[in-house]
């Protein structure tokens, strides 16, 4: 099972960019950040004697979905030179999953950001996704040749970008065809 987020906050370039990754595999699901309703972190600490959180919103269930994947394959729009506010809240709410057992260790990990132009901090983004991935102890992949995919708007005109997307759904298909998941 993969396992994509989206984690813009609206239906635009980051959410193509997901249909076209997920297409891409036969059993694929996706979250989408603008669909879901995850509260920010609270720091209450339930988590760490429980294998979830006290908050009653869609954070367990995503929760429950990322437990259950092979592969989790991480979109966000550039804000700021870094993920979205909601992505971030999303990641926040993940502790559970490494407190009780690091359920997401040894998962691949793949991540994608779009930006308003061919450097618009796309690569930084990426950065904090993977960085994301590695407390949880995740395998990452890039895209062949960098870091992962690497697009500007709009998707639908960007070849480059569209290229490294494609490098990417091909490291992560790679990986799992060796580990036969």
């Amino acid at each position: 099972m993969i396992v994509g987020i989206s984690g813009s906050p609206k239906d635009g370039n980051n959410n193509a960019v997901m249909r076209k990754i997920l297409d891409s595999f036969e059993n694929s699901e996706l979250i989408r950040c603008d669909s879901v309703k995850v509260a920010p972190c609270i720091a209450c600490n339930y988590c760490a004697s429980h294998d979830h959180c006290v908050q009653s919103d869609d954070g367990n269930k995503v929760n429950e979905k990322l437990a259950k994947a092979d592969a989790i394959i991480i979109s966000s729009p550039v804000y700021f030179g870094s993920m979205t506010g909601q992505l971030k809240c999303l990641f926040d709410r993940t502790l559970p999953l490494r407190r009780n057992g690091f359920k997401l260790k040894g998962k691949i990990g793949a991540a994608v950001a779009v930006g308003g132009s061919r450097s618009g901090g796309q690569e930084l983004t990426i950065k904090d996704i993977h960085a994301w991935m590695l407390i949880h102890a995740m395998v990452i992949v890039g895209d062949n040749n960098h870091f992962g995919g690497t697009v500007h708007v709009p998707y639908s005109k960007d070849s480059f970008g569209e290229e490294t997307v494609e490098g990417t759904i091909f490291a992560v298909e790679s990986l799992l065809r060796r580990l036969k998941c």
